[in-house]
């Protein structure tokens, strides 16, 4: 782990993460996954630093307890997927997290998505940007979508063409700027090379001007 970040603990159940502010004035990019990873696993790091360099807080934590991982119920319930999003970030705004109402985008994957677009729906004032990566957003469900004031950047492999498809459709369905960018050769997972570097860059360049502080960016 780097001198940055620390492990957390996000009350009320305990869930375990690892948060990182370069700096004082960073704003956060909470991570939202549909299923346990965290940033000691590869390819997490990479998207992590790309963002701290950027100027951005981090936030990785498991929506789930152990015990719920492997239950598909818990998996797929994207209302409590959501409302654990909102309480990683009710506790990023208390002392114990960042200290304050600091502006906050969700990068979504897979179930994650959609989670992070109800959230998103339902606490507007607290989220300014969401990216999705391979993700499911329809599973926010049309009039969640329709309430979304957040911008949103949904981000799809063109060998997934199934994601694709319900991705360009939720993007339709969203009620704030929203954009489906595609991402050449890549699978649902984007494991082929240079894949997952690209969607690295679509999200930096995505929150930044939407959470970034104001000033030039390395």
């Amino acid at each position: 782990m780097d001198r940055q970040a620390s492990d957390v603990t996000i009350p009320p159940l305990g869930l375990g993460g690892v948060f990182a502010r370069p700096d004082p004035g960073a704003n956060v990019v909470v991570f939202a996954h549909g299923q346990r990873q965290r940033a000691v696993q590869p390819p997490q790091p990479l998207r992590l630093e790309a963002l701290r360099r950027a100027g951005l807080g981090t936030l990785l934590f498991d929506l789930l307890l152990p015990e719920e991982a492997e239950d598909r119920r818990k998996v797929f319930d994207i209302p409590l997927l959501a409302h654990r999003l909102a309480q990683a970030t009710e506790w990023l705004h208390s002392a114990h997290g960042a200290g304050g109402a600091v502006p906050v985008g969700y990068f979504g994957a897979s179930t994650g998505a959609g989670a992070a677009l109800l959230a998103a729906a339902e606490h507007p004032a607290a989220v300014r940007a969401v990216v999705s990566r391979g993700g499911r957003p329809d599973l926010a469900g049309v009039e969640a979508l329709g309430r979304v004031r957040a911008p949103t950047l949904l981000i799809v492999g063109s060998l997934d063409p199934e994601v694709l498809a319900l991705n360009r459709e939720a993007a339709a369905q969203l009620g704030a700027e929203a954009e489906v960018r595609v991402v050449q050769g890549a699978s649902h997972l984007f494991e082929e090379a240079g894949t997952l570097e690209a969607v690295v860059v679509h999200a930096r360049d995505w929150f930044v001007p939407r959470i970034g502080r104001e000033r030039g960016q390395p």
